[in-house]
């Protein structure tokens, strides 16, 4: 993630705001989701939308407000992830395992909800200034 030249530019709130109100299309979710290795299912729900509804979106559409933020939160989480542990691969491991301060669930499995992706940031915050290893 940290190739991509647009992600620097999610860092102004007002311009994370803009291109959520703009939109970004279906593409950019098959995009985020195979660099992630996200599933269809997983992608879904973090957007809070049906897997139905994703499948049959062309990849031109235009989503909505709320699934382009959530899409955006979601590439922001795992540059900050990213930028935590050095490495992309290392912060995808870590994602998908289970962990008492989760509730014993992965870091995907909370990111259906705003709440799950401040939990996740928090801790990130905590590993990135030493009071978790």
């Amino acid at each position: 993630m940290k190739s991509s030249n647009n992600i620097n530019l999610l860092q102004n709130p007002l311009e994370l705001i803009e291109l959520s109100r703009k939109g970004l299309n279906r593409g950019a979710i098959d995009a985020v989701g195979k660099q992630l290795e996200l599933s269809d299912r997983e992608i879904a729900r973090i957007l809070n939308i049906s897997e139905r509804t994703l499948h049959r979106y062309p990849t031109d559409k235009q989503l909505d407000t709320s699934s382009t933020e959530r899409l955006l939160k979601l590439m922001l989480l795992y540059q900050y992830g990213e930028d935590v542990f050095s490495e992309l691969e290392d912060f995808k491991l870590w994602m998908r395992q289970s962990m008492r301060i989760f509730g014993d669930k992965s870091g995907v499995e909370l990111l259906d909800t705003i709440t799950g992706f401040e939990v996740v940031t928090n801790t990130l915050k905590k590993i990135e200034f030493g009071v978790y290893s």
